[in-house]
C-alpha cells in the first residue's frame, strides 16, 4: 500500500473512517489513554511550561545554525569512521541505500522503525530490487503483516485492536489465536529473533544527531533498535537534515519531553548512542556505519522564517493524539506518511500542496495541537498560513516556498471575493450592493453546497440595518411629534 494516495480519494476516506465503528473506537480508546498518561506524567504545569520552553530553545538555535551544524556533524562522524551521504529527495536516499546492500550483496534487511524510510518507501523500492525488507518494530511488523502502512508516527498499529492483531497473526505466521498479548508479543519477538542473525544489513532511524561529538541517537522500547544496529554486519541510519542538534547536553531535556509527551513515560527502556563502527577489541557492532541524510524539502522549508517552525518537530505525536480530527478519523485517512496535525503542515512541503491540498483544511483550528506541543510549534497558525497558500494568486506570498501553492484557487470565488473587497472600500457601492441584495433575496438558493448539509443556509433581512435604522428613527420622531402635540 502506498502511502501518497489519490488526493482525490481524501474525501471518500475521511467519510468511510467516519462510518466504521470499530476505528472510532480503537482510536478513542487509545487516544484517551494515551492523553491520560501524558497529564500524569506532567503533574505541574509549571514543570511542563519550563520544559517546552527550554525544548523549543534548543530546537531554534539548532535550527538557527543548521547548515553550520550539518557540516560540523559529518565532521565527526568522517572522523570516528561512519560514512555520511546527503540526499536531495527521497529517490535518492533509496538508491544510496541500494548501492551500499548491491556492495554488499546484502539479500535481506532488518530494518528499525523510522518514519524518513516511510516518507521514502524504502522497503518498496528494495523488494522490487531483490532484497527482502523486514519491520523489526512491533508495530510496524504487524502493519507489514497486514500489508498497511503505519496509521501514528509512534504506535504504528494503533487502529487494530488486540482481536484484530491476533486473527493477523493467526492467518499470517500460524501463532494460535489469543487475546494474550505477552503471549502475541512474545511468538512475533521469537519470530523476529531468527530474522536478526540472518540479516545482511540493518536500517534505523535517528531521533537525534549530536554535531558536538558526532553521536546518533536512538530512542525505543522493545530492543529491537539496539539488535538492528549492532548485529547485522552494515549499519544504515537515515534521517532527515532537521535532527541535528547543537550539544550533547541538548539531547536530556529533548528526551525527557519527547517520552513524556509521546507515550507518558518518564523514560524510555532504551537509548542508543552510536558513534563508530566496531573498533579492535570490541565484541559486537557493525563493521560500517552509514548515515543518509535527507532533504525532501526540508531545505525549502527552511528558506521561510515562518514555516521554518515546522522543523522543530521531535516526532512524539502528542498532537495527533489531543486532535479531535484525529482521532475520529484515524491515520489512513490522511493518505500520507505522517497524519494529523503535523502531517498537515509538513506533507504540503514534502510531496507538494498539489498531493496535500486538503490536508491543512482537516482541522477544526481548536488549538488543542499547540497547546500541547513540547516544542512549542504553532501549528494552528501555520495551518492558517499553508491555507492561505491553497489558494494563494501571484501577489499573495511572492517569495512562497510552497510548492503547488494556489491549487485550490478558484477564478469566479476570487472575482466575488475581490467584488466584497471594493464594495466594503466605497460607501455608494456598498449601498448599492446590499438593496439589491434584500430586494432579490428570494433568488438565494437553500443549498449552498457542502456547508448546508448539516445547516440552514442563512436568509438576508427584508431590508437592510441602516434602513431598519433609519426607519426606528423616524417610527420615533413619528411617536415623539404625537406625545408633543395638545389632545
Amino acid at each position: 500500500m502506498s502511502h501518497n494516495q489519490s488526493v482525490k480519494e481524501f474525501h471518500p476516506r475521511v467519510h468511510n473512517a467516519i462510518a466504521n465503528p470499530q476505528i472510532r473506537a480503537n482510536f478513542r480508546k487509545a487516544m484517551d489513554g494515551l492523553m491520560d498518561k501524558r497529564q500524569q506524567a506532567f503533574p505541574s504545569d509549571d514543570e511542563l511550561e519550563r520544559t517546552r520552553e527550554l525544548a523549543a530553545a534548543i530546537r531554534l538555535r539548532a535550527l538557527a545554525k543548521l547548515p553550520e551544524l550539518l557540516e560540523k556533524l559529518e565532521a565527526n562522524l568522517t572522523a570516528q569512521g561512519i560514512k555520511v551521504h546527503w540526499a536531495e529527495d527521497g529517490d535518492e536516499a533509496c538508491k544510496i541505500i541500494l548501492d551500499i546492500c548491491q556492495q554488499k550483496k546484502a539479500k535481506s534487511v532488518i530494518k528499525g522503525k523510522s518514519m524518513v524510510s516511510e516518507e521514502m518507501e524504502l522497503n518498496h523500492y528494495l523488494e522490487k530490487h531483490g532484497i527482502e525488507a523486514l519491520e523489526s518494530d512491533l508495530g510496524e511488523y504487524i502493519v507489514q503483516l497486514a500489508e498497511e502502512t503505519p496509521s501514528h508516527i509512534i504506535m504504528p498499529a494503533i487502529h487494530k485492536n488486540t482481536d484484530q492483531i491476533s486473527d493477523l497473526m493467526h492467518e499470517k505466521t500460524g501463532t494460535k489465536k489469543s487475546r494474550d498479548v505477552e503471549y502475541l508479543t512474545a511468538e512475533a519477538r521469537q519470530q523476529l529473533r531468527e530474522r536478526f542473525e540472518k540479516a545482511d544489513i540493518g536500517v534505523s532511524g535517528v531521533n537525534f544527531a549530536v554535531a558536538e561529538t558526532g553521536t546518533l541517537c536512538l530512542v525505543e522500547n522493545e530492543g529491537n533498535g539496539r539488535l538492528t544496529t549492532t548485529v547485522p554486519p552494515v549499519h544504515i541510519a537515515v534521517t532527515g537534515i532537521e535532527k541535528v542538534v547543537e550539544n550533547l547536553e541538548d539531547v536530556a531535556p529533548l528526551l525527557s519531553i519527547l517520552t513524556r509527551s509521546a507515550t507518558g513515560q518518564h523514560i524510555t527502556t532504551y537509548f542508543n548512542m552510536i558513534s563508530s563502527p566496531r573498533k579492535e577489541g570490541e565484541l559486537d557492532g557493525p563493521e560500517e556505519v552509514h548515515l543518509v541524510l535527507v532533504d525532501s524539502g526540508r531545505s525549502n522549508i527552511y528558506q521561510d522564517d515562518e514555516l521554518l517552525d515546522t522543523l522543530r518537530c521531535i516526532r512524539c505525536g502528542a498532537c495527533m493524539n489531543h486532535c479531535p480530527v484525529y482521532t475520529r478519523i484515524g491515520g489512513h485517512a490522511y493518505g500520507h506518511t505522517y497524519p494529523g496535525p503535523i502531517g498537515s503542515i509538513l506533507m504540503p512541503h514534502l510531496v507538494g500542496m498539489d498531493d496535500a491540498k486538503d490536508l491543512p483544511s482537516a482541522s477544526s483550528l481548536c488549538g488543542a495541537c499547540g497547546e500541547v506541543c513540547p516544542v512549542k510549534i504553532p501549528i494552528p497558525k501555520l495551518l492558517v498560513r499553508l491555507r492561505e497558500e491553497s489558494v494563494a494568486g501571484n501577489s499573495d506570498h511572492a517569495n512562497s516556498v510552497v510548492k503547488g501553492r494556489g491549487v485550490k484557487r478558484n477564478r469566479v470565488e476570487s472575482l466575488v471575493w475581490k467584488g466584497w473587497a471594493k464594495m466594503h472600500k466605497h460607501g455608494g457601492l456598498y449601498r448599492t450592493g446590499t438593496g439589491l441584495a434584500t430586494v432579490f433575496r428570494g433568488l438565494v438558493p437553500s443549498n449552498l453546497g457542502a456547508w448546508t448539509n448539516c445547516r440552514t443556509a442563512p436568509k438576508l433581512a427584508a431590508s437592510t440595518l441602516h434602513q431598519q435604522v433609519k426607519a426606528r428613527q423616524q417610527e420615533k420622531a413619528a411617536q415623539d411629534k404625537n406625545q408633543g402635540e395638545p389632545s
